[in-house]
C-alpha cells in the first residue's frame, strides 16, 4: 500500500499516517520529520533548513525530493509508505510521479483530508496553550503568525495538487472534521475503492487452431460400381458421332470361341 495525505497544516496527516503504520505494517515518510532530523543533526543543510521552517516558509524542491528519494530506497520502504507533508507544490508531485516510475512503484491513492480553515486555526491554537500548560518544548513553526502564514501558503502552493490528483485519477476525500477514529475509517474504505477500482486485466483473444494437412493421407475416392459403369457406357453410345465400346469378353466366352473357331 503507498499512499499520500494531502491537508492543510494541523488536518491530522501525522495522525492518520501513524494509524495506517501501526495497521499495515507501513513506513510513515514525513518529510517534516526528516527535515526536523537535519536540523537536529545542526549540519549546514539542516541548518537552512531550520532558518526556512522558522519562517513557515516551504524548503525548496530538490531538497525535499532529495530526502525523500533516499528515503524510498530503503528495503524497509519497499513494503508500502505513507507520504505525509510530500508533494507540497505540483513540480513535486511531477518530480514524485518520475522518481516512482523509476523505481517502477505505483501510487494506489491520494487522501485529501478535507477541514474548515477556521475550526482548524482554533484547534492548532488550543494545542499550542496546552503544550505550553505543560512546559512541551514547542516547535519553531507552532505560534499563530506562523499557522496562518502556513495555511496561505498551503491555499497558494498545495491546494492545487488536488485538482493535479483528480485528473490521475488518484484522489479520494474524506472528512478530516470527524473523530480521529472515523477520519480512518473512512481512509481505509477510499484506499479499499481504490483497489477494487481498478480494471480487471483483459483476456487476450484466442487465436484460430490452425490445421495442417501436411502428412495427412487423403481419402480414397469410391469406385463407380458396375450398374453405373454401363450407364456410362450407354450414354455415351447415345450421342451422335461416338460409337459403342464393345463390351469385354468374359473368361467362358474366350474358351468357347478357341474350342469352336469360326468356320
Amino acid at each position: 500500500m503507498r499512499l499520500i495525505l494531502l491537508g492543510p497544516p494541523g488536518a491530522g496527516k501525522g495522525t492518520q499516517a501513524q494509524y495506517l503504520v501501526a495497521k499495515y505494517g507501513l513506513v510513515q515518510l514525513s518529510t517534516g520529520d526528516m527535515l526536523r532530523a537535519a536540523v537536529k543533526a545542526d549540519t549546514p543543510l539542516g541548518r537552512q533548513v531550520g532558518e526556512i521552517m522558522a519562517r513557515g516558509a516551504l524548503c525548496p524542491d530538490d531538497i525535499v525530493v532529495s530526502i525523500v528519494e533516499q528515503r524510498i530506497e530503503q528495503p524497509d520502504a519497499r513494503k508500502g509508505f505513507v507520504l505525509d507533508g510530500f508533494p507540497r507544490t505540483e513540480p513535486q508531485a511531477e518530480a514524485l510521479d518520475r522518481m516512482l516510475a523509476k523505481h517502477g512503484i505505483k501510487l494506489d491513492a491520494v487522501v485529501e483530508l478535507k477541514v474548515d480553515e477556521a475550526a482548524l486555526a482554533r484547534r492548532i491554537e488550543n494545542r499550542i496553550a496546552e503544550m505550553t500548560v505543560r512546559g512541551e518544548a514547542l516547535r519553531p513553526d507552532d505560534n499563530r503568525d506562523v499557522l496562518h502564514h502556513r495555511l496561505a501558503a498551503y491555499r497558494a502552493q498545495t491546494e492545487p495538487l488536488i485538482a493535479y490528483y483528480r485528473r490521475h485519477g488518484t484522489l479520494r476525500t474524506v472528512d478530516g472534521m470527524a473523530p480521529i477514529s472515523e477520519v480512518a475509517g473512512q481512509i481505509e474504505r477510499a484506499v479499499s475503492k481504490s483497489a477494487t477500482a481498478a480494471p480487471p486485466a483483459q483476456a487476450k483473444p484466442k487465436q484460430p487452431v490452425k490445421v495442417s494437412l501436411i502428412g495427412k493421407k487423403s481419402k480414397p475416392r469410391h469406385k463407380a460400381s458396375p450398374k453405373s459403369a454401363r450407364a456410362a457406357r450407354k450414354h455415351l453410345a447415345a450421342k451422335p458421332g461416338r460409337k459403342a465400346q464393345p463390351k469385354a469378353k468374359t473368361r467362358v466366352q474366350k474358351r468357347v470361341r478357341r474350342r469352336n473357331p469360326r468356320p
